[in-house]
Order: C-alpha cells, then structure tokens, then sequence
C-alpha cells in the first residue's frame, strides 16, 4: 500500500528497476484499504444515529472516546447487559423499603424505552449525580452498539477507561424537597453565568465562572487582625527559633572545593594497644572493642527544633545528677524549681503525641503539679529546710482551698514556732485571706504570736531555742500589728498597745523585772484595769509608781477645779443636710475618726461609769492588749518604741517602719508631695512621713499632708507623752527627742503659712515659747540642734535679723571646733543657706554672709558677726582647711581604702559645707568636683564587698546624704541662672541605682524628667530599677511620672476649658499606666500596698470607667481587707453602693464610726 493513498495509482504505473526503487519510501506495507472504508461507514452513521437518540444518549455517543473501539460480538455484549442489570439490582436492595416496588417499575421501563429519559432530565438530583461520577459507568461494546442505544442502557461502571465527564438520568425523587423550604446549599450549582443571551446561542456573548461564589464572597468579608486580638497576643508567647552560629550560610554560587577542618579542631587519638599508630578514631576504636556509639551520638540533632530538644534534655539530667550527688544542697532545688518553666516553654520536650505539645505548653495545672513533685522530693531529703516548705506552700496557694492552706501552715508553725521569719508570712497570708479575715480573728493571731514568741525567749519552751534576733523581730512584728489595727480603724486599740508597752518597759516595778514575760503580764492586768491614769493622760505616774502607792494603802483622790476640765465645744456633725446621704457619712465618719482616735476612760473625779461611755468600742480592755505585751531589753529598742509612738501620733521623729512592713503601712499620696522642695531645694523642710498617715487622719487620696496637729485634747496628749518620756533618756537621745518636739510645732508653723494665716499669731508664739523653755534647760544651752530649729523657726516668721542674732549667738558658743562639730557644722551649712537664698543675687550682700559664716567656720577664732566683704586670703586659707579636713575623714592613704568609722559622723556635714563653699567662692563645677571625688571614694565602700555590714550602712547613709546636698545644689543653680539638665539627670540616675528607696531623688528625678519632651530615656530608666531593685518606690514613682505626661498632654489638648480632639487621641499612655498598675501588684509587696490599690481605682475612675474599677476594687479587697481607706474610697466612687460596702465592714469587723441608722436619726433631727 502507497504511504499516500491518493497517489496509489502513480506509484504503481511507474516503471520497473531503478525508478520503482527510488519511489519505494511512498509505499506502506502496514495500512489496510479495508480500514479506511470501515472507518468512513462508521462516521456517516454515526449523525443519523444521533439524529434518532436522546440528547443524554447522543452526549454519551459524542464524548465516548471508545466508539470506534467497539467489538462485533453480540454474545459478549448481551453478557455485560446482563451483568450490569445485576448491580443495578443489587444498588436497588440497598434503598429504602418504602420506595422499593416503584423504583423497580422505573427502571424498567427506563431500560426499555429511551423516550422518557428527556422527560425526566431535569428532575436529576445533584447527589445522585455526585454518586454517578464517582461510579463511571461503561458502555456496552459490540457490533450492534450504536444501533442498540436507543433501546437499552449503558452504565458507566461498565466503561473502565472512560475519563470524561459523562452523565446520567436519576428519577428517584428526593424527599428532602418535602421536608425543607428550599435546596441544600451543596445542590446549588457553582458556576456563575454573565451575559443576557440564551445558552447555547451565541457563545461569543456568553460566559460562565466557575469559582466558588461564597467562598470569594467570605474572603471579601474577612476582617485583618489587629496585633492585640487573642489569635495575634497568643503567638507572642510562642518562643522564636533560635539560630545556631554553627550552621553555615547557604549560597547561590556552587563550591569549588569542600572545605577541610583545621588540625587544630580534630581531636588526635592517643596510642593504646587497640591502635597502636593512634590513626583510628574514636568509633572505629569503640567498634574494635565491640562497643557500639552512646545514645546522644546514635542520635544526632536532624533540625534546629532537635538541637534544642537535646539541649534541654542534656540539662535536666545534668540537673538530675546533681541532685542526686548533693541532695543537701537547697538553692540548687529551687534552681531545679524555677528550671520547670523553661521546660515547660521548650517545643515539645515530653511530648508523646500530636498535639500533646501545646497541651502541655499552655497547662499551668501541670507546671504547678511539676514544681509540687519536685518540691516534695526536696523536702523528703531537707525536711528541716524552711526554704523548702515555704516555696511549696506558696506554689500550693495557687490550686489549694484557703482552708486547708491554713491547716498547712498551722502545721508548719507548729513544728517551728521559733522562726521569727515564719510567723512573720504566716500572719501576713492570713491578713490578706479575704474569704477568713476577720479583725478579731487576726488581732488574735498577732497575741498569740507574739505571747508564743516571749515564751520562746524566756525559755520556756524547752524544745525550741531562741533565734539570734529573736527581740528585734518581735518589735517589728508589734510595729505592724500597730499598723494593722490603725489602717482597720481601730485607733484606739492602737493607743493603748503603745499606752501599755510605755508603762511595761519603762514603768516597771522591780520587783516583777527578773520573771517570765507571762507572769510580768498577769501582774500587769490590775494596774490596767485599776483605772488609774496612763501614758499620755492628765496624772499618769506610771506602773511603778501606783504599785508602790498600793503596798501603801492607795491614792489620796484630789477634786481638780472644774475650770481645767473644761470640755472643748464639739464641731457638728452635719453641716448640710442637702448633701447627698454618701457625702454626709463620710465627713461625719471622718471628723469622729479625728476626734475620738483616743481610748475612753471613765473619768472617776467626775464619777462616771463604763455605762457612760456612749461608745463601747472606744473602750479597750485588757484582752484586748494582754497577749501583745512584750518585753524589750535592748536601750536602742526601747528608743524607738518611743519615736514609733510619735510618729504614729503624727510626730516627724524620723523614725521609719521596716522593711518587712513598710508597704504595708503606705497609705497615703504624701510621698509624690514636692511643693516645699521645688520652692526651696536648700532649706526645704522635708517631715519624712514616707505615705504613712497618722492616727485619726483617713483623707481622700491627693490631699496634700500637712502636719496641723490635733484638737485640744489630742495636743494635750502629744505634750503628755513628751513630759513623760524625755526624763528617761539623756544626752544624744533625749537631745533628739527635743529635737523631733520643735519640728512638730515647726511644721503646725508651715502649716499656717500656706493654708491658714490667721492662727500663724498664736501658733508661732507657742512655738517660741516652747522653744525657750527647751534651750533655758541646763542640758540643752549647748544644744546646738535646738539652737537652729529656733532661729529657723524666727526666719519663718520673717524675723530674719532676730534670727540672725540667734544663729550668731549660737556660733559664738561655739568656740573653736576646726570642723570637728557635725552640729556645729549643719548649724552653719543652715544659715549659709537661709542667706543664700534670701537673694537669688550670687553677687550681693546674702552671698558675702555665706561666705563669712563658712570661712568663719575653718578659723580657730571665736566667730564674729559679719561686717563686710570676706578677704581673698581668707578664702583662700578656708578652701586648704576645708580640703585637709575633708582628706583626713577620707583617709590620707587611701583613696582606695574604705574611710575611718571614726570619721563617718562629721563627714556628711564637713562635705556639704565644702561644697557650699566651693560653689559660692568657684562656682558649679568646683562643687560638682567636691562630689565627684567623695563619691569615687565612697561607692567602692557601700558594695558587698565593701567592709563589715555596719560600716557599710554608715558609709551608706554618708553618701547618700551627700547626694541630696548634691542634687539640691543643682536644683538651685537651675533656678538662679541657666544650666544644663545633663548634669543633674546623669546624678540622679547614678544615685537612683544604689538608693532606690529614696523617696526625695524620686520626687527630683520625676520633676526634671517631667519636662523632657521625650519620654524614652526615662522608661527605659524606670524598666531597668524595676527589674533590678527590691523597693517598691520605683514602681510608684514610675506611674507618677506617665500620669504627670498624661495630665500635661491633656492640659495641651484643653483651650478655655474645653477639649479639643486630637487627631491621633493619646490612648497609649492610658494602655501604659495600667501596665505599670497590672505589673506592680503583681509583685510581692505591691499586691500587699494599700496605696497602690487607691492609686488605681482613682486612675481608673478618672478615666470614667466605674464597671473596672469596681472590679479592682473587689481584687484589692482580697489582698489588703483591713485597709479601711479602700472601703472609704468605693463609697466616693460608688455611691450606689454604700449600704452594701457598709455591711461588708461590718462583716469583716472594721470600724464603723457611725452606722446608718444613727446617721438616719441625725438627718430627722
């Protein structure tokens, strides 16, 4: 056959021979004639064919790929009908019963006729046609097939190679189109189709989408996620990969060479017996010797993720090893404690299956359980560890009841009721357990600690000895029960424990001295309940005295003239009754709380009675105090039980709490207060009150605190306390005493001077006299610490040059000292200052007098009053006297060396009048050099590993008064003439690190920070102290300093009273500051801290967000129930809520002043 059948002919006429050889490349011996006829029959019948069929079948004929495949047997095609009829029998079985019989009928007679396949098109169901793709059915080969399709079916499972789409007709009717409204929305086509013309008419104006319409249409809706959502916050916490540094960079760029180790890195195998050239290498050797590789090199790390994985699991054996070679050892338990969390964060360390990974991540239940489990092993091998058992009680405290938490640490107090340090936190977790705190429940607690405590020491419980410390740790702990019942409401309680301690360490008789602690209190108990006159009170002779006067037979009862006990005419109450009722109960409760903060005592001149009182909480019994009684030995003790008594009383004896009960005892906004230190940075009276508020004062937060002393009869008190206890001491301590008297009359001073002008007569009068009468006592003519509290008292007047007779006169006294006098020196460094800042003039005659009063300071001459201009040899001679005085303190060899403990006393006031001097004689810089050198002296000292610790603390106290000098140096210079900020921030800065607790270069460093535009420095500043140091004050100071930012961003926002809105509105310092809230009660002493908690509610209800308020009040509740203030504060914020807030008071026992239904019949009257 031709290759070319049209060209058969010409291939064949040609010739013989060469040509026909030539022409054979058209032949082609594989085709066949009778294929090219077959196939031509076959596509002239196939149109009429599909001009007779259905369309369904005619679509089957026109897309069957197999058609010209199929075979002439009949026999065989009958045999596939047949067995195709038998699945479809059997695909009917499987149906439902109730539509069996009709759907046989419509299979047969859809197998027999072809003609109702058309009508029932378009009843097809999109299911049945999902189920007939899945089964492709084949169509039956024969040679009869395309005259036999008009009679019979052809099933797609019959058709194995069929790949098209085919379809198929499905009359079975659906009975979800009875049951539901409208189509299931998978039967909905998917296809989308654009344009208006008919289908199948014009295809150039037609077109059809298939992509899923609700699918785009859910895209186009879904939102972007914003970073702070709960989705984008939960991959924050997910831990990044690391990067390892042995891991080399991948390069586009093929290597030319594969890179060799250095010699240096490869590891020379020694030569033993097995390989005796030392040419093999550690697993050939291992191999040699029958062993096989260890696990961890079996194993090697395939990714980064198992690289860390054997990391961590490489240091929990190391951590297992080590714990079981040192099992004593407890800080490495509680390294293997806190060790938990990072395995608990690693990727899947102990994971078994899929999803078990961050199962275990986000469990806190788990890791609690972990730490418990480990803890427990620590303990079985340390079971007399206190660490230990602390650590599990506080790990226990977050899934264990409060009950029996209590009965654990009554266990634990029970087998150690030695431990000062354990009852400490134990009194402490049971304060602040609101849903078991009740007042008389933990008043108890603290009597029966404390009793237990004296029994320990006096040796009465043999089993238990005494700790070292163990009297300096029950002051401490009868300072903060002190603290509890003021901060509860109940001053009166708090007046007679100190009222009882005064008679009990001071006043007692010899007799009872040398006996146990218990019996000297049972002997105690007749004095207290015998009515005579205590500490404070109009008489009081003390204990001892009235013991004495009852082995005599008793007092001689005096009828004291009426005009002395005349009683003061009380305020009333309510002063508006169109007040809303809230604004009513609290200045009522507030002026009882100023009035009636002492304990009532039947008057027996007037013969009253206990029924009397109209009160009965006012009166304290001996229950009430017996328990707490202790007994203080220590001289150094007994003082500051007196100076506690003050300061309580609102005395500024200096005397601060603790640090174990400091922040508890903070309650008050005093400590932001700076309005004295900006106006005056040199001689600014500074009371040292440290955000603790006295006895009878519970004022709205904000309020400034001002020392205003008390009514008639509390000032009575204070002046009581004071001629009874300073006969006790003498000498530096009876000095300070007097001291801490006149400041207390000096602030009632200031006081006047900024608020009330009209008692500023009287009360200045008083306080001269007193004054007087202090410096005509034979001990304190020479007291030159009375001497400047007078003359600076005559400066506040405004008596300056009776002032500056009295500061003259006191230096004439003096004599010649050569800057060996510390008071003599803070005398003088006072009245340089006063001059200096009469005249703001560095150049006037204010600054010559200072000049004059520091030279005359180094001269051995008696001072003389100033008479002119200070002689440049003069100077000069001061400045070398000062410098050798100031190298003598420090040490004359040893810059290095810490500075001579007997030197420490007159070294911070000896500085500070040198740098006075420098910078009125030089200027700035050279005060600035002064510090400078002191501190590279100093600071090397006041580090652990610096001399002994009272040394250390002594250096401590030198520097840090040192910087205040320093810092207010600055501050001066500031506001007299232009001066960079640089200086004075990097000194803060410095200071702030080593004193993070100092509460005046707080108040500098946020006043300068304050005017800074950028805030940057400053966080960062404040992030770094608060992740380094213990103190509380950095926190508070650092939420001060974003709330100063806020006020003034707002201030900008505002024009004549109204608020402009900012185009961008400043939410992320509001974001900040509550961050900084969250963050601080978070911590130990922060979640404790009544005044951060009133902090927060009032910043959040400034804000105007009551509902979240309430819940942090609600939260400060369950750490710190006693405060009273918190409860004083809701019922300011929530006035809705005041009966409720009052029956919680009352439940919990606080002090209730006035109960509403007294205030009901107050408000009829």
């Amino acid at each position: 056959m031709a290759l070319f059948p049209a060209f058969a002919g010409v291939s064949e006429a040609a010739g013989s021979g060469d040509s026909r050889r030539e022409l054979d490349w058209l032949s082609n011996p594989s085709f066949c004639v009778g294929n090219l006829t077959s196939l031509s029959q076959q596509t002239e019948e196939a149109p009429a064919l599909a001009s007779g069929g259905s369309p369904l079948k005619r679509y089957l004929l026109d897309r069957s790929p197999l058609q010209s495949e199929l075979s002439d047997d009949s026999d065989s095609s009958k045999k596939l009908t047949q067995i195709s009829r038998k699945k479809k029998k059997e695909r009917k079985k499987k149906r439902k019963h109730q539509h069996r019989k009709k759907t046989k009928k419509k299979h047969e007679q859809s197998s027999t006729t072809g003609s109702e396949s058309d009508s029932d098109l378009g009843k097809d169901r999109s299911s049945r046609t999902l189920g007939s793709q899945k089964e492709s059915e084949k169509p039956n080969q024969g040679h009869n097939a395309a005259a036999d399709t008009g009679h019979c079916s052809i099933w797609l499972e019959d058709i194995q190679s069929l790949t098209g789409e085919v379809f198929r007709t499905d009359k079975k009717p659906d009975p979800a189109n009875w049951e539901y409204k409208s189509l299931y929305r998978g039967d909905i086509a998917r296809y989308k189709r654009k344009g208006d013309s008919c289908l199948g008419i014009n295809p150039k104006k037609q077109c059809i989408s298939w992509e899923g319409a609700s699918a785009a249409k859910r895209r186009s809706h879904k939102q972007l996620e914003r970073y702070f959502t709960k989705k984008n916050v939960g991959l924050m916490s997910i831990d990044g990969m690391a990067v390892s540094s042995n891991a080399e960079p991948l390069s586009s760029e093929p290597a030319t060479f594969i890179p060799v180790r250095d010699s240096a890195d490869v590891a020379v195998p020694g030569t033993t017996w097995l390989n005796p050239l030392g040419i093999y290498d550690q697993s050939t050797t291992q191999w040699l010797q029958g062993q096989g590789p260890t696990e961890q090199e079996s194993k090697q790390p395939d990714s980064q993720e198992d690289r860390e994985r054997a990391v961590l699991k490489a240091r929990v054996e190391e951590f297992n090893r080590k714990v079981r070679e040192n099992p004593r050892d407890t800080q490495l338990w509680m390294a293997f404690v806190a060790f938990q969390d990072e395995v608990m964060r690693s990727p899947g360390l102990y994971a078994l299956e899929e999803g078990e990974q961050e199962w275990r991540k986000k469990s806190l239940k788990l890791l609690l359980e972990k730490k418990l489990a480990v803890l427990e092993r620590a303990i079985e091998s340390n079971p007399s560890s206190m660490d230990l058992k602390l650590a599990k009680l506080k790990l226990c405290a977050e899934f264990w009841e409060p009950s029996m938490l209590v009965k654990e640490w009554q266990k634990l107090i029970f087998l150690h009721p030695n431990n000062t340090a354990l009852w400490q936190k134990y009194l402490l977790f049971c304060q602040s357990q609101f849903s078991t705190f009740s007042i008389s429940k933990i008043h108890s607690l603290y009597g029966k600690c404390l009793s237990t405590l004296s029994a320990v020491r006096d040796g009465s419980i043999l089993s238990h000895p005494a700790e070292p410390g163990t009297e300096d740790a029950m002051f401490v702990l009868f300072l903060q029960q002190c603290h509890f019942l003021r901060q509860a409401g109940h001053s009166e309680k708090v007046i007679s424990l100190f009222q009882a301690m005064v008679d009990f360490t001071f006043f007692k008789p010899d007799s009872v001295k040398e006996l146990p602690t218990k019996v000297q209190v049972e002997f105690f108990e007749p004095f207290w309940d015998s009515g005579e006159p205590r500490a404070g009170e109009k008489g009081a002779r003390g204990w001892r005295a009235w013991m004495h006067q009852q082995e005599r037979g008793g007092w001689v009862v005096v009828n004291q003239d009426e005009d002395d006990d005349e009683p003061e005419e009380e305020e009333q109450e309510i002063k508006d009754k169109t007040l809303p009722r809230w604004q009513i109960w609290l200045a009522a409760e507030r002026s009882r709380d100023q009035r009636h903060w002492q304990p009532w005592c039947p008057d027996k001149t007037k013969k009253q009675t206990e029924d009397d009182c109209e009160d009965p909480e006012r009166q304290v019994l001996f229950d009430d105090i017996g328990q707490s009684l202790i007994r203080l030995c220590s001289p150094d003790l007994q003082f500051q039980l007196i100076e506690a008594f003050l300061q309580f009383l609102g005395v500024p004896s200096g005397f601060l709490p603790p640090a174990s009960c400091l922040y508890l005892a903070m309650d008050e906004s005093s400590v932001f207060d700076s309005g004295l230190y900006d106006e005056k940075p040199l001689t600014f009276f500074d009371p040292s009150f440290s955000g603790i508020s006295c006895v009878g004062h519970m004022n709205q937060l904000g309020c400034p605190r001002w020392t205003r002393g008390h009514n008639r009869e509390g000032e009575e008190f204070v002046r009581n306390i004071f001629h009874l206890v300073l006969p006790l001491f003498s000498g530096r301590r009876k000095s300070q005493l007097c001291f801490s008297w006149l400041r207390y009359e000096i602030a009632k001073v200031i006081w006047c001077l900024h608020t009330k002008k009209k008692k500023l007569k009287s009360q200045g009068k008083n306080c001269k006299k007193l004054a007087k009468n202090l410096l005509k006592e034979p001990e304190n003519r020479n007291n030159f610490c009375l001497w400047k509290q007078y003359a600076y008292l005559e400066w506040l007047l405004g008596n300056i040059e009776d002032a500056r007779k009295v500061f003259d006169t006191a230096l004439s006294m003096a004599g010649s000292s050569e800057l060996k006098d510390r008071e003599l020196c803070e005398l003088g460094l006072l009245y340089a200052e006063l001059e200096v800042e009469v005249s703001p003039d560095l150049r006037g005659a204010a600054t010559g007098r200072a000049v004059h009063i520091l030279t005359r300071l180094t001269e051995n001459s008696p001072y003389g009053s100033y008479t002119g201009q200070v002689l440049a040899t003069h100077v000069l001679k001061a400045r070398k006297a000062y410098d050798h005085a100031l190298q003598d303190c420090l040490g004359a060899s040893g810059a290095s060396g810490p500075a001579p403990a007997e030197s420490l006393d007159c070294l911070s006031s000896l500085v500070k009048c040198f740098m006075l001097f420098q910078y009125l004689t030089v200027g700035i810089d050279a005060a600035v050099q002064i510090y400078e050198q002191v501190f590279a002296n100093l600071k090397g000292s006041v580090l652990p590993e610096g001399p002994g610790e009272e040394n250390s603390q002594s250096l401590t106290s030198v520097l840090e008064a040192v910087t205040l000098m320093h810092t207010s140096l600055l501050r001066f210079h500031m506001k007299v003439s232009p001066y960079p900020l640089t200086p004075l921030r990097e000194t803060l800065s410095e200071a702030l690190k080593l004193y993070p607790g100092n509460q005046v270069l707080w108040r500098a460093y946020v006043q300068i920070q304050s005017k800074s535009h950028s805030a940057n420095k400053t966080r960062r500043f404040f992030d770094a102290v608060t992740r380094s140091a213990k103190p509380l004050e950095p926190w508070l100071f650092a939420i001060e300093a974003e709330k100063m930012r806020k006020s003034l961003v707002e201030a900008v926002q505002r024009v004549g009273g109204r608020e402009i809105h900012a185009t961008i509105p400043e939410t992320g310092l509001t974001h900040r500051i509550r961050a900084l809230f969250e963050n601080a009660i978070r911590t130990d002493k922060g979640s404790q801290c009544p005044l951060l908690w009133r902090m927060y509610m009032h910043f959040l209800v400034s804000l105007g967000n009551k509902e979240r308020s309430k819940g942090v009040f609600y939260k400060a509740l369950q750490n710190c129930p006693w405060a009273k203030v918190l409860y004083m504060d809701a019922m300011e914020y929530f006035p809705d809520e005041l009966q409720e807030i009052l029956d919680l008071m009352t439940e919990k026992e606080l002090r209730v002043r006035l109960p509403l239904e007294e205030l009901e019949l107050l408000l009829e009257d």
